[in-house]
């Protein structure tokens, strides 16, 4: 939240997402202490949304109502030793959960990598990792509790009917106060960074897929070649495959220098350079992919799978079927590469497996993840409007904290329950108390009014 005017005893805040893209002044910001401070505000607020960390590129989390942000609602409610099952509250902040975890001997199965969010909002829009075995945070779900929108508080258990539905939500049928997910005995990870001429990934990613637990590249536009990171998992404690026996554990110092200095460092460097003198970015690229390529290392896997993101942007995602990925992605790839654009920001392409929760991008099916960037100083609309157009011909589903211009007729058709989700928030929120214009005009296809 950001003080942008104030008079007299009155300020007004406004809220900003990470990026920048997104800017709003909600009539409230409240940071509750309990769940029954929640079920208080809820039953007070003629319009309300949750936000945590700011990390979503869409508007998701924006209100001219109350917003509300549960990071006084941290750390676990319980945990069972037997069946692996944790209880969070759902301001957890992801980068928080290793070190809850450890004193049980578990892990997340399955993360992105970027670790600022709060556990209940990479849950209700879906965040993921990759790995074709391994599922999104979605698959990972296993009861929630929410303050609906009559203020109640209500378990949700996977054994009730409409259990899919409570999970990827986007707020739009209450605050979740509280998260069970299925862990899994803490792991090691061995990475792998390599260097590969693109023609090569190109014909090799979906059975890299099948046989690597961990598998996504990068391409950075204009250049023949591509970043390939293969993640493989190891107990923890375990000796690691014999192919990658002499993997060393990665030293603070040596993950700080990678990760800060050439990583972060450099690409600042080269997105501030290309912004500037657009021409030299083939260049650029060319060089980056060089430079960021060519390490095997070992280490917990939260530290594996996490990278500090420090050089700000806009994103837009889609998932396709996942045989479908590298046909859409070459589409884009040649689609950039006869056209006048100088793209600094590099391309990246997962794998996850299918769920069965009905707004997951995973969906009843295997999905390849298509994500492009703009650095937050370069125009993007265009960009991704041409991306976009390619995606949705390849039955891409959206992101939803992402920016994409979806209408709620193509939602409709990428997500075959959306229909039955939109009665059920008809059903528990009649007066619109979660929604906001830009969910009412995705979901159901109107807008209403701003509260004033």
């Amino acid at each position: 939240m950001e003080d942008v005017s104030g008079q007299g005893m009155e300020i007004l805040m406004e809220f900003k997402n990470w990026s920048g893209s997104v800017r709003v002044t909600p009539a409230s910001f409240v940071q509750p202490d309990t769940v029954d401070e929640v079920r208080d505000i809820v039953r007070a607020s003629k319009c309300i949304r949750a936000v945590g960390a700011g990390h979503s590129f869409s508007p998701v989390a924006a209100t001219s109502g109350t917003l509300l942000n549960l990071d006084r609602l941290s750390g676990i409610v319980s945990a069972d030793r037997e069946s692996s099952r944790v209880r969070f509250r759902g301001g957890t902040r992801l980068r928080d959960i290793p070190a809850l975890l450890e004193p049980y001997g578990l892990a997340l199965a399955n993360q992105g990598d970027i670790n600022a969010q709060s556990l209940a909002g990479a849950v209700s829009t879906g965040t993921h990792g990759t790995g074709l075995q391994f599922t999104g945070f979605a698959g990972m779900v296993t009861g929630v509790t929410i303050v609906n929108a009559s203020g109640e508080l209500v378990d949700v258990a996977d054994s009730d009917p409409n259990f899919p539905f409570y999970v990827v939500h986007l707020g739009l049928l209450g605050i979740l106060v509280e998260i069970e997910i299925q862990c899994v005995p803490a792991f090691d990870i061995i990475a792998v960074e390599e260097q590969l001429p693109l023609a090569e990934i190109e014909e090799t990613f979906v059975d890299r897929a099948k046989v690597t637990d961990h598998v996504e590249f990068f391409w950075f536009p204009h250049s023949e070649h591509v970043l390939l990171k293969s993640n493989t998992r190891v107990p923890g404690g375990a000796d690691a495959p014999a192919e990658l026996s002499g993997a060393p554990f990665r030293s603070r110092f040596a993950r700080t220098l990678s990760e800060e200095v050439i990583d972060n460092g450099g690409l600042r460097v080269a997105l501030e350079a290309g912004s500037r003198f657009p021409k030299v970015v083939p260049t650029i690229n060319r060089i980056a992919t060089k430079i960021a390529s060519g390490r095997t290392y070992r280490g917990p896997a939260h530290e594996v799978f996490v990278s500090p993101r420090r050089v700000r942007f806009n994103e837009m995602e889609y998932a396709v079927p996942a045989e479908n990925g590298i046909a859409a992605f070459t589409e884009i790839r040649t689609m950039i590469d006869g056209g006048d654009w100088r793209i600094s920001f590099p391309i990246e392409v997962r794998i996850a497996g299918a769920d069965t929760v009905p707004l997951s991008t995973a969906y009843g099916r295997d999905s390849t993840y298509i994500a492009v960037h703009r650095f937050v100083r370069d125009p993007y609309k265009e960009y991704f409007t041409a991306v976009e157009e390619i995606l949705a011909r390849h039955g891409g589903r959206p992101h939803w904290g992402k920016i994409h211009s979806r209408s709620s007729k193509y939602l409709e058709s990428a997500y075959p329950l959306l229909g039955q989700f939109r009665d059920l928030v008809e059903t528990t929120d009649p007066e619109g108390r979660f929604g906001t214009p830009y969910l009412d005009r995705i979901f159901l296809g109107k807008s209403r009014p701003a509260v004033s």
